[in-house]
């Protein structure tokens, strides 16, 4: 399955951005994970179908209520297959 790897910058950690991402990312289908990194942003890694990639990047670029989402970087990840979608 298609895969891409996204790094979040912006006031993305403290503010339910990974637990939010995650129930999008299930609602989508699609599999991965969320973890918070040491300079503050967010990477997330999904595998699923290219449009549901799609679409989680650009419900990326909003997030939940609390983030400000200052941008969103992507990158194409080879073809993986994952399962769950998990934060750490």
């Amino acid at each position: 399955m298609p895969a891409a790897r996204f790094i979040v910058s912006g006031r993305v950690q403290g503010v339910f951005y990974r637990a939010s991402t995650r129930e999008q990312a299930m609602d989508l289908g699609l599999a991965g994970h969320a973890r918070n990194l040491s300079d503050g942003s967010v990477e997330v890694i999904a595998s699923g179908s290219a449009l549901a990639l799609d679409a989680l990047e650009q419900w990326l670029r909003h997030g939940p209520p609390a983030a400000r989402v200052d941008a969103v970087a992507r990158e194409e990840l080879p073809q993986q297959e994952l399962r769950g979608f998990k934060t750490t």
